[in-house]
Order: structure tokens, then sequence, then C-alpha cells
């Protein structure tokens, strides 16, 4: 649900042109979506829509291997750039898949930061700046992510199913590693057992050293529990140094329910404590999601108490979106 989240409208993906050339598969494929949101309390309404199209060329190899390349053509990419996230999959039924991500691509954590069921939007996900305007919003606890990402992923077996991923150091402009002076690496497990039938558990962990004197580890755990229209999640995730003010923590739960096939709703609740501090960061958010011939409207409203654990910030936000799918 994103440090590397990037908030906004997940819009509804359609197939706008395919052909077969030399074995391999050419795809083009986008969306129509137009969403208006504010961030926080004094915030103005915005308006964005979608501006970007991804490229994807699949094909398999005589050895039985599928090798697929994904660009997305993205307006936000800033001047003389074209592509946005870029990556490259090597995958089979019996081994998984090994994705490196030029762009964009995720770790294990970093995509398991929030799991819990959602109509919409997680509920720290919109607030994206202090009441000043100037500083980044809600805190979460996620594993590194940047350019340059190895990531496999197993095939599941008997509902068992394991992940890992790699993230070399990263200069920025100043030839300082931000956040790490270490690559970052994760490992998860996530088990669906057959026996209980709509129960999933997940567990990962990762490491990094955030300073030459400073080791950082990260880990998280959730369940998720769907019966019927209703999906229940809870989650527990930790960072941890040697200092108690490098050790933090968060506790997140949720409900989703399925009214029909066409109309969800959610509610859920986030709580990130860092360090020491003794003022919790509190979200909280209602979604839904409803879609008819092929548009759909989703909304989300949160509210969020002591952004980044300051007493001094408390904001609401909220962000309605309509898609199409064609």
């Amino acid at each position: 649900m994103n440090n590397f989240k990037k908030i906004g409208l997940s819009a509804l993906a359609g197939s706008l042109v395919a052909v077969s050339a030399n074995a391999a598969d050419v795809s083009l494929s986008g969306g129509a979506s137009v969403a208006f949101t504010s961030a926080f309390d004094g915030d103005k309404t915005g308006y964005y829509m979608n501006d970007s199209v991804t490229l994807t060329i699949s094909g398999e190899t005589d050895g039985g291997l599928t090798v697929t390349t994904s660009l997305e053509l993205d307006g936000d990419t800033g001047a003389g750039n074209s592509f946005d996230s870029k990556s490259i999959k090597i995958s089979s039924e019996e081994f998984g898949t090994v994705t490196y991500a030029g762009h964009g691509g995720s770790t294990v954590i970093g995509g398991w930061d929030d799991v819990m069921p959602t109509a919409y939007e997680e509920v720290f996900a919109l607030t994206k700046k202090q009441a000043d305007g100037t500083t980044d919003g809600n805190t979460v606890i996620a594993g590194l992510g940047g350019n340059s990402l190895w990531r496999y992923d197993s095939p599941a077996v008997s509902g068992v199913s394991v992940h890992a991923a790699y993230h070399a150091t990263e200069s920025d402009a100043s030839g300082k590693t931000p956040a790490k002076v270490s690559s970052y690496h994760d490992m998860g497990i996530q088990y669906a057992p057959e026996m209980v039938e709509g129960l999933t558990l997940g567990y990962a962990i990762g490491e990094y050293d955030e300073t030459s004197t400073k080791a950082i580890d990260i880990s998280t755990m959730w369940v998720k529990y769907a019966m019927g229209g209703f999906t229940v999640g809870y989650q527990e995730s930790e960072r941890e140094g040697a200092a108690a003010t490098d050790s933090d923590e968060s506790e997140s739960w949720a409900v989703s329910y399925a009214v029909s096939d066409e109309f969800s709703i959610s509610y859920g609740n986030h709580e990130y404590t860092e360090g020491t501090d003794t003022d919790v960061q509190d979200s909280s958010g209602f979604s839904a999601s409803y879609t008819a011939g092929g548009a759909s409207i989703k909304a989300a409203f949160n509210s969020t108490d002591n952004i980044q654990n300051s007493s001094a910030s408390d904001e609401d936000s909220y962000e309605i979106a309509i898609s199409f799918a064609f």
C-alpha cells in the first residue's frame, strides 16, 4: 500500500490492443479514471486522472520459461523521462518467478506493509502532509525499496509459498545512501491451510544497516479470514534497533463486507508508535466501492490523530474516484 508508495487511484485496467509477433504476445493496457481528493483539513480539493499506459511483451522460450517485460509510459515521470515502473520476469510453474525491477518493484515487507481487507484505500494512505503542509504525513513500517530490485516468488505447495527480495545500496545526488549504508534484504512465507478454507497467514523479516553503527531489523505478521461476504484481518509490524528510540511498532485491524457482487464496504484502524514517543499515531477510515456496467465508484474517508506521533497534528482526508473498464 507505497516512502515508496504512490498515493492515488488504482485504475481498472482494460486491454486496448493485443497482437502476436514471433511467438511473443505484445499488449498495451491502460484505463480511464478521474478522482478528487483532499489530503488534510486545510487542503483544497484536488483533481487528477489516469495518465499511464503499460506496454507488456511476453513469450515462452524453448526451455519452457515464460519471460515478461513490462514498461509503464507515465505522464508523471518528469522532464526527460518516458518510463515509470519497468521490470522483467522469468517464471515457470515448477520453480516460481524471478523479477528484476528497474523501477517500481516491491520488497516482500513493502508489499505486505498493510494487507488488511479494504474496499478501496488503506486507512493511513491519504494523509500526505502535516498541518503545516511541509512535512510528509503518516508513518508506516515497511521494507525499504527502490530501483534495481530483485525478487523471488515461489509457487504455492500445499498452501505454502515463500518470497524473498534484495535491494543494493543506492546513492543520492550527494553520493550518500539515503536511509541506509548497506544492502536491504527480506524474506517471507504465506500459508493458506487447505483444511481451513478462507484462512491466510503471513510472516516476513528483513534487515539493513541504517548507519555504520546502527543495524535495523523489520518484521511483520498478519492473519486474514474470509467467510461468506465478511473478511477480517489483524497485523502487527516492528522496526527494531539497539536503542529504544529506534524501536517502533504498529498494529492494524480491519473488516470488509461484500454487500453484493457490486457493492463492498470496509472499516479499519492502524496505530503506530515511534520509539519512546507517548503520542500514538492513530488512523481509522471507512471505504466503499460500487461497480456496475463497466464503471466503478470508490471512496475513502480517513482520519489520523498525532501524525508522525505529534500531538499538534490531527487531520482528516478523503478521496472519491470514478473509473471505467473497457
